[in-house]
């Protein structure tokens, strides 16, 4: 039996790294944001880092006035990033670990030892009307805190299965597929709403796309490497039908 769609959410924050490289206007990011939409996607993904080394305060002024599709707001859990995201209201927020020391999100968020703060720290944004995401491993410990402090969705960190399929530890992969099969089955059965994304790509979507509990995909990096090939279009093209295909669509 076929399953629901799957939602495909476009993480543009890299055409702003390729724009930042020269210190230029261009590539935009929010005309990137606007093509994936008329390309299919189902909303937009954009990360705020506290060091803007890519996406900038006003890219998401630029995406807040542009989109007509959801815009996932992602940002660590600090004052200056929760008052951004209580002046813009965006539709979701997605609390994420960063250190300014990584090339990219490296793991998921520790919510476990943090419950407290973090249940304070998103309950304001829950007030103004954003759905609350979570970036966590698939862990039941962490899930568990996720769904205590209120966070309406959890995204599973699918960066460690990807990176075995790419180095060719294949025993590791299905090891780690299992772990996010299980805990997104898991999610589910707390009420949390299930999403997945990192480092996914045309090779790797399929077997997460095809985890009946996941509502949500969110991938970056990958699409806009393939757009300098296919064009941006073309490669979300691909992923939506490599992702309808593995929900028997």
């Amino acid at each position: 039996m076929p399953l629901g769609k799957l939602r495909l959410g476009v993480n543009i924050d890299h055409v702003a790294t390729v724009r930042n490289a020269r210190g230029s206007a261009y590539p935009d990011p929010v005309r990137a944001a606007k093509l994936a939409e008329q390309a299919g996607a189902d909303g937009i993904t954009a990360h705020l880092r506290e060091d803007r080394r890519h996406i900038s305060d006003t890219d998401i002024d630029g995406l807040m006035a542009a989109l007509t599709t959801p815009l996932n707001f992602e940002m660590a859990a600090t004052a200056e990033m929760q008052a951004i995201a209580l002046r813009h209201r965006p539709h979701a927020v997605c609390i994420v670990p960063e250190k300014r020391e990584e090339r990219t999100t490296e793991g998921g968020l520790e919510v476990a030892r943090e419950e407290n703060r973090l249940a304070h720290f998103i309950a304001p944004l829950r007030e103004a009307g954003c759905r609350v995401s979570i970036f966590i491993a698939a862990d039941a410990r962490q899930i568990e805190a996720a769904a205590r402090i209120g966070a309406q969705v959890i995204e599973l960190h699918t960066g460690a299965y990807c990176d075995f399929h790419a180095e060719g530890h294949f025993d590791q992969r299905d090891a780690e597929l299992a772990r996010l099969t299980d805990m997104a089955a898991y999610a589910h059965g707390l009420g949390l709403e299930v999403h997945a994304g990192h480092g996914l790509t045309y090779d790797t979507v399929q077997p997460i796309a095809a985890l009946p509990e996941v509502m949500e995909l969110n991938i970056g990096h990958f699409l806009i490497g393939e757009a300098i090939f296919r064009g941006l279009a073309p490669a979300i093209a691909e992923m939506r039908r490599l992702m309808d295909e593995a929900r028997g669509r």
